[in-house]
């Protein structure tokens, strides 16, 4: 005689707890694709943004900072702030997290716009190992 005739496969034997499973591990996954697309997107914002641009610039120039962390530098992690257009003018309060080869930072920046034409009050790197400041503004007046 055949024992096997009468037994039921896996997903027979668990279908009771398996289709919710699914479900729920399927809701799981659409929601972590979305969180992942929407902070993709809100980076691509800030990274195309004028005080992102010009941070960034004057930050990988800064010879203070270089000696901080080294060449090269780079955006790490997710981007902190918001910016805000309206017409001709705006705001942005931005918190970078940069890296480079000797360490770690984070770039502060708070700027305002005004007839299209942007005004730096903080440019700031905040060096993580030491937790000493680096203006940016004083350095580029300079």
């Amino acid at each position: 005689m055949n024992k096997n005739r009468g037994q039921k496969n896996w997903f027979n034997r668990n279908r009771k707890w398996a289709i919710p499973s699914m479900g729920c591990l399927t809701l799981i996954i659409i929601t972590l694709i979305f969180i992942s697309s929407m902070v993709t997107k809100l980076t691509g914002v800030f990274k195309d943004s004028v005080p992102y641009s010009v941070g960034m610039d004057i930050l990988k120039k800064n010879e203070l900072v270089i000696k901080a962390l080294g060449k090269p530098i780079e955006p790490n992690g997710v981007f902190q702030g918001n910016i805000r257009y309206s017409n001709k003018d705006g705001n942005a309060d931005l918190k970078v997290p940069v890296k480079g080869p000797k360490g770690e930072a984070t770039l502060l920046i708070i700027a305002v716009m005004n007839n299209n034409v942007w005004t730096y009050h903080t440019m700031q790197v905040s060096i993580s190992d030491t937790n000493k400041k680096i203006d940016l503004l004083e350095t580029i007046k300079n």
